[in-house]
C-alpha cells in the first residue's frame, strides 16, 4: 500500500492483517491517526454478554508510543513470508509467529530520537499482554506475547527475547513455508486471479489455528465487524479448506461446536425439542447471540429474526463434519465426537418436523440462505440439508433400529419442492406465486435489492439475496435430481442479486459444473475483489473470510471438479479455455500431494494414492 489514504485505511488495515491462528493484528501504521483502527484480537476471546457479546480488543503490540506524527510510504504485506514490512521516516518489520502462535516480533530502524525507550510491560485484562523492548542505537526490537493466563504470557515474552529476532523470524518463515506447501493453489494462464488467489489463500491459513478449539467468526482475525460471532459461514465455508488442506485445524474448528453441544441440547429442550439446535450466532457460551434488531442504511429500524427461523445451520453444523470426516477418515472423530453432532443434529430434525394427512412430511416457519424471504414453509435448502443429514445419520453404525427406520422414513417423506415436469424445486411453498421480477433485468449485480425495492416489498418478489436451492446443488449434489442443475440456474441465477459476499462465488462453482465459462469467471472474479475494491463498503469492519473459503471452493469443487466421498477423492473437471492448467496441494486420508488439471487429463504426484479413470472423470484412491 502506497503512502496513507485517510479514507480508505480502515480497509488498508485489514487486508494488511497478521495472523497466526491464534492472534491476529490489524495491518496499522507504527505510529498512530485519527484514521486509523488498530486492532489485536485473540481467537475465541469474547466480552460482554448476550447480543452485546464481542471480539474483545486487546492493547496493541505494534504500535510506537511517543513517536513523532509521522506517516508511512509504503506498506507491504509477504504473502509467502507472512511479514509486514513499512517504509519511510520509521522502517521496520513484523510478524506474529505461525511457529509460535500468541508471539509476536518486530523491529524497527529509525532515528533513535524517535523510538520508544526500551523495558519491559505487562497489560493485564481479558487476556495479557506481555512486552519486551530493546534499543540498540538506530534499531528497536519488541517480543510480545499474548494469553489469557498471566504466567504464560510473561513465560512466552521473556523465551522469545532470549530465543532472539533472528531465530523466531527463521522459525516463522519455515512455518509458512510448509503450510504453502500444503496449499498453493496455482491458475496456469491468469496471472491476475493468481495474485488474488494468493492474498485469499494466505488468510484463510493465517486464521484458523490447529490447537484445541478454533472459535471462526465471519471476519476471522481481521476486524470486528458482526462483533466476532460464529455462523454457517465458517463451518460451510471456510472448514472445506482447512479439511482438504491442513485437517488439524479443521478438527480445532469442529471442536468450536463439539464444545457447544451441551448449550445446543439445552436450546433444543428450551424449545420442546429432542437433539441439539445450534444457534445462529454463536460466541463463548454457545448461546444464541444474534441481535433483535438493526438499522438499515437508509435508517430504517428492522427486527432480526434469523436466531429464531434460520435453522438450516443444525444441518450446516453436521455437514462439515462429515465434510472433514471425508477428506480425512478420523476414525476416531467418526466413533466420538463426529458420530454424536450428527446423531444429535439428526433427532432434532426428526423432531422438528410435521407430518400431514397424506403422510408427507413438511418443516414450517424458517428462513433459507435467502434472507429477503422470512418465514417461509419448506423451504428447499432446510428440507434437503435436514433429509441428508437424517439419512447420513441412520447409516452410523450402532444406531438403533427404531430411531433409523424413522429417520428414513422421515427423510423419504420430507418434501423438496421438486416439479419433475421442469426440473426446477420451488425455493420455499408458494415461491413460484410471487412476483416474477428477474433483478438481472433492473440492476448491475451485485446490487442490495432490499435497499433497491424496499423491504416490504423484496418479500412480495421472486429476487433472491443468495443463492438457496442452487446451495443444494453445490453441497449435496447427491441428493438433488440428477441433471437438474442447468434449468434451476437458468431459473435462479438471473433472480438473484448477489446481495450477500458468499453468493458470487458458489455461482461461479455452479456455473463452472454447467461449463458456463464465461459467467463462471466473471462471478469468481467479483469474488477476489469484494474485499480488494469493498465493493460491500464493509471491508474496514474486516475480510470478508467466507468469501475467500467460497473462492477456494469455486476452484477446487466448481472448475477442477474434486469431490471427497467416503469411498474416494472424485476428479471431474471443467477447466476454462483460456487456462493452461489448475494445480492444487491437497491432503486426502491423511497423504499429502499435489492434483494437477490440465486439458489432457490429471496428474497426481503420490506414490501413497492411486488415480484412475472411471468413465469421463478420475478417482482418487488409498491403497
Amino acid at each position: 500500500m502506497k503512502g496513507f489514504d485517510p479514507h480508505r485505511e480502515r480497509m488498508y488495515e485489514s487486508l494488511l492483517t497478521l495472523a497466526d491462528g491464534r492472534l491476529g493484528t490489524r495491518g496499522s501504521p507504527l505510529v498512530g491517526d485519527r484514521a486509523t483502527t488498530p486492532g489485536v484480537f485473540l481467537s475465541g476471546c469474547y466480552e460482554g454478554e448476550g447480543p452485546a457479546t464481542e471480539l474483545a480488543r486487546l492493547p496493541p503490540w505494534s504500535r510506537l508510543a511517543g513517536a513523532a506524527d509521522i506517516r508511512p510510504y509504503r506498506r507491504t504485506l509477504d504473502l509467502r513470508a507472512g511479514i509486514l514490512y513499512e517504509d519511510g521516516p520509521l522502517t521496520s518489520l513484523r510478524f506474529s509467529s505461525l511457529a509460535r502462535p500468541g508471539t509476536v516480533v518486530m523491529r524497527v530502524y529509525a532515528d533513535p530520537a524517535l523510538l520508544p525507550p526500551g523495558g519491559a510491560m505487562t497489560v493485564p485484562g481479558p487476556v495479557t499482554t506481555a512486552l519486551r523492548d530493546h534499543r540498540l542505537g538506530p534499531v528497536f526490537e519488541r517480543f510480545g506475547a499474548y494469553d489469557p493466563d498471566p504466567r504464560v504470557a510473561e513465560a512466552a515474552a521473556v523465551t522469545a527475547e532470549e530465543v532472539g529476532f533472528d531465530r523466531l523470524l527463521h522459525e516463522h518463515r519455515e512455518a509458512w513455508a510448509r503450510r504453502w506447501r500444503e496449499a498453493e493453489v496455482v491458475v496456469d494462464g491468469d496471472p491476475d486471479l493468481q495474485r488474488t488467489i494468493r492474498l485469499t489463500l494466505f488468510h484463510l491459513m493465517a486464521s484458523v489455528g490447529e490447537q484445541g478449539e478454533a472459535a471462526v467468526g465471519a471476519r476471522g482475525l481481521t476486524g470486528s465487524a458482526y462483533r466476532g460471532h460464529v455462523f454457517w459461514d465458517s463451518d460451510v465455508f471456510v472448514l472445506p479448506f482447512l479439511a482438504a488442506t491442513h485437517p488439524a485445524a479443521a478438527r480445532a474448528m469442529l471442536e468450536y461446536r463439539v464444545r457447544r453441544l451441551p448449550a445446543a441440547r439445552a436450546e433444543a429442550i428450551r424449545r420442546g425439542r429432542a437433539g441439539a439446535r445450534f444457534p445462529w450466532e454463536s460466541a463463548l457460551s454457545g448461546g444464541d447471540v444474534t441481535p433483535t434488531s438493526a438499522r438499515l442504511p437508509t435508517g430504517e429500524v428492522i427486527r432480526v429474526r434469523t436466531g429464531e427461523w434460520e435453522e438450516h445451520i443444525v444441518a450446516d453444523v453436521a455437514w462439515a463434519a462429515a465434510c472433514y470426516l471425508d477428506w480425512t477418515g478420523d476414525a476416531d472423530f467418526a466413533a466420538g465426537a463426529g458420530r454424536e453432532l450428527m446423531v444429535e443434529t439428526a433427532r432434532y430434525w426428526a423432531s422438528r418436523v410435521r407430518r400431514d394427512r397424506a403422510g408427507r412430511v413438511h418443516i414450517d416457519t424458517v428462513t433459507g440462505p435467502d434472507e429477503y424471504h422470512e418465514p417461509v414453509d419448506d423451504n428447499a435448502y432446510t428440507n434437503v440439508m435436514a433429509r441428508w443429514n437424517l439419512r447420513r445419520a441412520a447409516a452410523l453404525p450402532g444406531v438403533a433400529d427404531e430411531e433409523r427406520t424413522t429417520w428414513r422414513a422421515i427423510a423419504a417423506a420430507l418434501v423438496d419442492g421438486y416439479d419433475p415436469r421442469t426440473g426446477v424445486y420451488e425455493q420455499f411453498t408458494g415461491f413460484f406465486g410471487l412476483e416474477p421480477i428477474v433483478i438481472a433485468e433492473l440492476a448491475a449485480r451485485p446490487v442490495a435489492a432490499d435497499l433497491l425495492l424496499g423491504t416490504k416489498r423484496i418479500k412480495q418478489t421472486q429476487v433472491l439475496k443468495q443463492p438457496d436451492v442452487l446451495m443444494l446443488h453445490h453441497l449435496v449434489p447427491d441428493q438433488v435430481a440428477p441433471g437438474s442443475l442447468p434449468v434451476n440456474l437458468d431459473f435462479y441465477e438471473p433472480r438473484t442479486a448477489h446481495g450477500s459476499s458468499l453468493s458470487p462465488a458458489i455461482h461461479a462453482a455452479l456455473l463452472a459444473r454447467g461449463g458456463r465459462f464465461e459467467p463462471a469467471l466473471e462471478w469468481l472474479r467479483v469474488a477476489t475483489r469484494i474485499d480488494l475494491d469493498d465493493l460491500t463498503g464493509t471491508t474496514a469492519g474486516g475480510l470478508h473470510l467466507a468469501t475467500m473459503g467460497g473462492l477456494w471452493q469455486a476452484l477446487a469443487f466448481g472448475f477442477a471438479g474434486v469431490r471427497a466421498t467416503h469411498r474416494c477423492l472424485v476428479v471431474d473437471p471443467r477447466l476454462p479455455p483460456r487456462w493452461n492448467a489448475l494445480e492444487f496441494g491437497l491432503r486426502y486420508r491423511g497423504v499429502p500431494f499435489r492434483l494437477r488439471v490440465e486439458p489432457r487429463g490429471v496428474e497426481i504426484d503420490s506414490d501413497a494414492l492411486r488415480l484412475r479413470r472411471t468413465g469421463g472423470r478420475w478417482e482418487v484412491t488409498s491403497p
